[in-house]
Parts: C-alpha cells; structure tokens; sequence
C-alpha cells in the first residue's frame, strides 16, 4: 500500500505523529524516535497546526478508495486529523500539566517494558538527558495557564512516582548503570522545578464543551448518535438494566460470585487459568488468538512502587509492528475475588477480549487500524479505535455468558452490573463535558446512583475529564456490536472473527464495511 498515493500519504502522517508523539512512537514500533521526547518549543503548536492543515488538504485531494483497507484508512486518517486539529486548538495538549508527567514517566517505563524495543537501554539515556529541557518548556508553557484542580492534584501523583522512578525504581532494572545517577538526579531536579509551576495555575473548567463533544463522537467516533440520542439511550438502558437485574436477584438471590479473595501470590496461576478455560470454552463464539501468547506474573519490582498512581496498565501486547513475542499480563498486588479474575482479567483483558482482538488487529488490512489502538502514556493512540477495543472487550465479557457453564449465576448478575455502570458513564461523559455536571455532581451520580466501587471513583472521573469522550465508548461500542450481530445473524464465530478482523477501527465503520460485504456476496460482486 505505501505505493500509493493515501499509502504514502499515511505514512507520512505516521512519521509527523512519531515527531510530536515520539512516546506513542515507541508503544507503537515506529522507529526512529526511541530517544526523543515531545516538542515543547513556545513554537510546537504552530508547526503542528500547519502540518495538520497540510496533510488533511492533501487527503482531501485524493480519490474516493475502492477497497475496503483503502477505505478504512482513509476515515481513520481523516479522525486523527480532525482530532488532533480540534484539541489543539480547543484544548492544546501544551496547557495540561498531566500531559507532562505522563510523557515524562511513560516516555522512560516504554523503554523497560519487556517489550522494549532494541537500542532502549541507549535510548534510556537520551530521554533522561532529555527531561530537564521537556519539562522546563512545559512550565513555560503553563505560565499563565489554567487547570481543573484535579488535573493538578494527578499531576503531582504522577510526579511523585516519576521521582520513585528516578530515585530507587531504575537502580532495580537490568538496564541500571552507575553512570546513569547523575542523569537520575538532573532529572529529579527538573521534576521539582516542574512541580513548582504548578503552584501558579488558575483553577478552569475541564468540560470541552458540547461543540467538541459532538466533533469527537460524530467524526471520531464514527457514532451515528448525537450527544442528547445517546443520552437518551443511556437513560433507557440504566432504567431497564436495573429492572433486570431486580428481576434476577427476585429469581436468584444475590448468590456468591465465588470464593474469598484468591492471594496474590496465587493470581498468575489464577489469571492464566481462568485465561485457559475461557479460550477453550469460547471456541465456538470465536476463534481464540494463538499467534503469541500471554504471561502472568507479578508486577516487576522496579515498577511496584509506581504503578499505582500511573496509568501503568495490567495488560501489555508488542508493539503492532514490532515482533510479536509474549504479551504480558502483571497480576494485581493485592487479593482479588474470583468474579474480578474471571470477568476483568482472564476475559475483558485476556483470552478473547484485548488478547484476542489485537491478535487479529496485527492481521488487519489497513495500516491504521493496526496502531490505533495502542495504548500509549495516558491512553489509546487514536481515540477512533475506541468503540472497538473497548465495546468489543466489554461485549466478549458477556458473550462468555453463551458458554454454558462458564458463569455462575451471581457472575452473570456482575454482568448486569457492569452493563449498568457502563450506560451510566455514557451520561456522565456527556453531562461533565457539555457543562450540565460538575466533576463533583459526577462523582455523586457513580458513588449513589451507578454503583462504582469507592476505590476506583476519583481516577476514573479525573482521567475522563481529562480525556472527553473516552467513558462513552464502551457502553455505545457495545451496543453496537450487539446491534449488528442481530442485523446479519448467522454463525456467531464466523460474525465476531469478521468483526475483530478489520482492526480497530469505529465499530460504525465495520458494521459498513460488513453490510456491503455481505451486499456484494448476494449480488456476486468481488467488495476488495
């Protein structure tokens, strides 16, 4: 495809994001940008913008695609300019202080992932050297900025763990070296003058407003619902989950969902059994991955004092276009109850959700829709394949539920749950970010009315601040994907291999692609 004029066109676009993004260049396997760490010059932003505006008119020069790969990567390069030209102008990456640390801490830990790319222990080096003159421009940046005072209070968690990181949780990775102490120290200093530009912001609104939110869901998304339909969806659903699962405790009881917690020193064997036995039990529903595996073990020691005030992320796969390897999966510090290990890691992350999808997402025709979904410093590399990675990960936790036995029944209760608690996020996301919620009166509705865990409610509603538009995906993915399995039927593996085959890509899309397809088949016409 880099023959053509949308292949090199693609590629291009790759390389501008790996200039800007070098951090996501490294998750993703684009090489060439291992050492670096974004530009923060006072004159980034306005390069970008003429780089965007450049690349978008030069996309819009170009034919209308037949095949199908064409087409995908021609909507997916057309939402990640689109979104990239939005929020910089909307809500430049420059003036959130978050965005600093995470590039900062994730720009060193992309490097001593065990996927690690070759060259990272050298790379290491030159993104340490690197960090002093990353966060002193991101202060200058900031000077007169305002922030959501929760963005500030992450960013100092993020801060502190970045300097747990330089101080002590290097010295416990192979790739540590005396010499790298001084680099260490200039760094942490450079963390501590960041940390003192924070005094200086001015709390601000972290709503992107209902202009932005409509732009991201319509054009990003691909969702064929405005804000208020999807609202209007979400109310039904949290009112008839919640009649359903009042129906299912009438008939059932609350039941137990299984034993007392399972230690942590018995979750790898936990999470890779579990993992196993969903792979086998689904077989019928979908072909499971098999092109590289998945390993459990505990958090390695130089990460254990950092993950948890990070976005350091379970689940890890290679980098798309890296070699595959092993993807692996760090189990929890903690003890966790047998419902969690079945439904949240061995299925949603392991088996036939994430494992499985980007399996299939490594084969996918279309260059984009293999990178998409990468998850990078505080999330996904382009939200666009949200829908699918998330509505397919949330859906492949309930289609387990067509294995008979595999739940019990207070697991298929948990189900209705989570279903619930994902509806309801729908109504957040929008109501935070088009000005009808605060953060506060969000965090009330999940504490009183969704029903989130205590733990989990001030993380998840800061990063959804942060990132507009990210909550929604997974309850309206998933409606998705259930919506088009009902409209073409058939054999349910053949439907969900087809669906996962094209990558992560906005469910919208594929169930396009999938409708003209099976058009093509019925009149005798080769679709590409």
């Amino acid at each position: 495809m880099a023959d053509t004029p949308l292949g090199q066109l693609v590629e291009r676009f790759l390389a501008h994001h790996a200039a800007f993004f070098p951090v996501d260049a490294t998750f993703m396997g684009l090489p060439g940008a291992d050492h670096a760490l974004p530009p923060v010059d006072l004159e980034a932003l306005t390069r970008e913008l003429a780089a965007l505006a450049e690349l978008a008119s030069d996309l819009d020069a170009l034919p209308a695609p037949e095949l199908t790969a064409d087409r995908l990567d021609m909507r997916l390069l057309r939402a990640a300019l689109e979104q990239a030209r939005l929020m910089a102008e909307t809500r430049p990456r420059f003036r959130q202080p978050n965005w600093y640390s995470g590039e900062a801490a994730f720009g060193l830990i992309s490097l001593l992932l065990p996927s690690a790319p070759e060259g990272a222990s050298g790379a290491l080096r030159a993104r340490l050297a690197a960090m002093p003159a990353f966060l002193d421009g991101g202060s200058r940046w900031l000077a007169g900025a305002g922030a959501a005072p929760d963005w500030v209070t992450r960013t100092r968690r993020e801060c502190a763990a970045l300097k747990r990181l330089l101080a002590d949780g290097l010295k416990r990775h192979p790739f540590w070296a005396d010499d790298l102490e001084a680099l260490c120290q200039t760094a942490t200093a450079a963390v501590g003058r960041f940390e003192r530009a924070l005094d200086d912001l001015a709390p601000a609104d972290p709503a992107c407003g209902m202009d932005v939110l409509r732009v991201l869901m319509r054009d990003v998304h691909g969702l064929p619902w405005s804000p208020d339909e999807a609202t209007a969806l979400a109310e039904d659903a949290v009112q008839r989950l919640g009649g359903e699962l009042a129906e299912h405790e009438r008939r059932f009881g609350m039941g137990e969902v299984g034993p007392g917690e399972i230690t942590p020193e018995s979750l790898p064997a936990a999470y890779a059994d579990w993992h196993a036995r969903a792979l086998e039990s689904a077989r019928s529903l979908v072909t499971p991955a098999s092109a590289f595996g998945l390993r459990f073990a505990p958090l390695p020691d130089w990460a254990r004092d950092i993950a948890g005030d990070l976005y350091f992320l379970s689940y890890r796969c290679p980098p798309a276009l890296a070699p595959f390897g092993h993807s692996h999966y760090w189990t929890a510090p903690v003890g966790q109850p047998l419902v969690a290990v079945k439904q949240t890691h061995a299925v949603h992350h392991g088996s036939i959700g994430h494992h499985t999808q980007n399996a299939r997402a490594r084969d996918a025709a279309s260059r984009l829709a293999r990178l998409g979904g990468t998850d990078c410093a505080s999330g996904v590399a382009f939200l666009s394949s949200g829908t699918m990675i998330e509505g397919w990960s949330c859906y492949a936790t309930e289609l387990m539920a067509e294995a008979e036995g595999f739940y019990s029944r207070a697991e298929e209760r948990a189900l209705l749950q989570a279903d619930r608690r994902n509806a309801a996020s729908v109504l957040a996301d929008i109501r935070l970010h088009s000005g009808v919620w605060t953060l506060d009166q969000m965090r009330a509705f999940y504490k009183d009315e969704a029903g989130f865990p205590a733990a989990r409610i001030w993380g998840e509603t800061t990063r959804n601040s942060i990132l507009p538009a990210t909550r929604l995906m997974y309850f309206l993915g998933t409606e998705q994907i259930k919506a088009l399995r009902r409209e073409i039927g058939g054999d349910p593996r053949a439907f969900h291999d087809a669906l996962i085959s094209h990558g992560h890509v906005p469910v919208a899309w594929v169930a396009e692609e999938m409708r003209r397809a099976r058009s093509g088949a019925a009149s005798g016409e080769m679709t590409g």
